[in-house]
């Protein structure tokens, strides 16, 4: 146990100066325990990390910051020549290997708790990294240099035996570690000579050997993350890519209420000079695919929790007579009030940095077909312990009367930035979605008469879609109803089940999606009008490039799918993760990191393209 704590050191720049910090860039990989996740990278810093979870104020932010004086957790070696990094198999155990030019080398483990423990599971928000001399005689140096407020200020200290508390306004963190603290404090450089253990948590003293409680949570967390994969159901080709997104996916969920984020950063922009936005939230536009993707993975309990968010959603959608906002924080927050935080200069210099998102005030007709979509799950699966009822179904009903009412008004798009005078193909289609659903869940709960009642609009619907987004003109439907622009959404009318694959209205869509928006081998990330009016920005989005693979290959164009994704493949970070956008010439990943659709997307794309097992084995 520590002795208690003594020597206040003031909060004060660490540095007399700051210099510039190098030019940030998202090589990063994660370790996370579905509490909260830690972007590190290829030298083994830690340059983001919110606390005490997902949405929390960063911690360490030097991903967004323009010099080099606080905000980061990171273990130098002396002399570096050059690192490798690499995942544990088959878990989010993260190994970097530091080399210096003397012939030293240093190994830094690095993971987040996660294990069974008393029938649950435990996710202590505390970093474990190990550091182990692999050869020669290395000197490291241990910064760890907290902040809060958005990069406002560097907390108090103080210090202890065998730990150093830092006092945040709102969290008190203690680095536990068997180290000497006072070359942590002073920051010097001094030689490996046992393996080293340090500990990041909150201001709770350990119980037991700092050496022991490593050890014993390292392999308990690797034996979780290995029954994890191996619970998995994976296709034949590109296990390595799809375990790894799959690890990724888990990592994004927040396990205390079942919530999905879209991504673990904030305001990486898209592209140069973009507008960059607050992603550490749930969106319900991409509920239906993650849900859709967790079954076909047989990741049955994840799949259940994020189900139970959704339907905290559908009963607190009573009190609004059906209505469902676009996104929702990961606690249900329904007001996710956006400000910017001028401390923190953004990724590269490009602020402004932002917290919370407007999107919540927007209206975005396609969420009633999302979630309906989602929950039909509990509907129909045997194996989820709390299925669907007839009072669930009620409350589902609300939703699609919503959706009745909504499928032929304007709305934002399912961008959010579309003409607010404009009826969206894909909005009316999800609207379409709902109604469908709900026809096939009143059939399922012997509810004839409901049944009939959804069936029937469900049939008007998608009669009056056929209609008004069909342009025969360009021989393919369009965006908005009327409209001659196509945008990437329509791609997925065939996953929704509004359309087959075969039928030549969507070859012909498909053709026209490739004709304007393919970009070489991905796809752009703009609609066709968008791409107009911003040719200076030549960036792609994998989310789309991963619809158009999956496109191509449902419409019988296989050969072409598999090339396309192995190249996509290709420009995954070296951990195996991608962004929201890359750009195509370079390869240099941009936007929010690592983002929720583009895994999905490339796991729901190694399933659709890889041989079958019974065609190998």
């Amino acid at each position: 146990m520590s002795a208690p704590s003594s020597s206040v050191q003031p909060s004060t720049p660490l540095q007399p100066s700051a210099s510039l910090a190098p030019p940030a860039d998202l090589n990063l990989s994660v370790i996370g325990n579905c509490t909260y996740g830690a972007l590190i990278d290829k030298l083994g810093c830690v340059q983001w990390c919110c606390l005490p979870r997902f949405d929390a104020d960063p911690v360490f932010c030097s991903l967004l910051r323009r010099t080099n004086d606080m905000g980061f957790y990171d273990i130098s070696i002396e002399n570096l020549d050059h690192s490798e990094q690499y995942y544990q198999e088959n878990t989010a155990i993260l190994i970097t290997k530091l080399y210096s030019k003397d012939g030293g080398c240093i190994k830094i483990t690095d993971f987040a708790p996660r294990f069974a423990m008393f029938g649950r599971y435990y996710r202590p928000t505390m970093m474990i990294r190990i550091v182990e001399a692999v050869q020669g005689h290395p000197r490291i140096k241990v910064r760890v240099r907290p902040t809060f407020g958005y990069g406002w200020g560097t907390p108090e200290k103080t210090r202890g035996t065998n730990h150093i508390r830092y006092l945040l306004p709102n969290l008190t963190m203690r680095l536990t570690t068997n180290a000497p603290v006072s070359y942590i404090v002073d920051e010097v450089l001094f030689e490996v000579t046992e393996t080293l253990n340090f500990i990041f948590m909150p201001d709770e003293s350990l119980k037991e050997s700092i050496n022991e409680l490593v050890q014993t949570y390292l392999d308990k967390t690797t034996q979780y993350w290995h029954d994890y994969v191996r619970n998995l159901s994976i296709p034949f080709e590109w296990q390595a890519q799809v375990i790894r997104s799959c690890i990724t996916l888990n990592m994004c969920f927040f396990e205390e209420t079942g919530a999905m984020v879209a991504a673990l950063t904030s305001s990486i922009p898209l592209a140069p000079n973009e507008p960059a936005y607050d992603l550490r939230f749930c969106w319900l536009r991409d509920s239906s695919s993650i849900i859709h993707t967790l079954n076909k993975l047989g990741s049955t309990r994840t799949m259940e929790e994020y189900l139970k968010y959704i339907s905290n959603i559908v009963a607190g959608s009573q009190e609004q007579d059906g209505h469902i906002q676009p996104v929702y924080g990961i606690a249900l927050e329904t007001r996710l009030y956006e400000k910017e935080m001028h401390r923190l200069a953004g990724y590269r210099g490009m602020g402004p940095v932002r917290l919370g998102t407007r999107d919540y005030k927007l209206f975005q007709n396609d969420v009633y077909g999302q979630v309906v979509l989602s929950i039909a799950q509990m509907f129909f699966d045997r194996r989820l312990q709390h299925p669907g009822d007839k009072v669930l179904f009620e409350r589902l009903e609300g939703i699609g009367k919503q959706a009745i009412k909504k499928y032929e008004q304007p709305d934002a798009g399912p961008l959010g930035h579309g003409d607010k005078d404009q009826v969206h193909t894909y909005s009316s289609a999800m609207c379409w979605v709902a109604c469908d659903r709900l026809g096939k869940i009143a059939k399922q709960l012997q509810l004839a008469d409901r049944a009939q009642f959804w069936k029937e609009n469900a049939d008007r619907i998608h009669s009056t879609i056929m209609e008004k987004a069909w342009n025969a003109g360009t021989n393919s439907f369009a965006d908005t109803w009327g409209g001659q622009d196509v945008d990437a959404f329509l791609l997925t009318l065939p996953e929704m089940g509004f359309i087959k694959h075969s039928d030549p209205k969507f070859v012909s869509t498909l053709a026209r999606v490739e004709s304007t928006l393919r970009k070489g081998k991905f796809l752009s990330a703009n609609s066709s009008k968008k791409r107009a009016l911003v040719a200076e920005n030549n960036h792609v989005s994998t989310t789309y490039t991963l619809w158009f693979i999956n496109a191509l290959a449902g419409v019988g164009r296989r050969d072409e799918a598999r090339e396309l994704f192995e190249n996509l493949l290709k420009v995954c970070s070296p951990s195996g993760m991608l962004g929201e956008q890359l750009n195509p010439e370079t390869g240099e990943q941009w936007g929010n990191f690592p983002k929720t659709t583009s895994m999905v997307g490339l796991i729901e794309c190694a399933l659709r393209l890889s041989k079958n097992w019974e065609e190998v084995i």
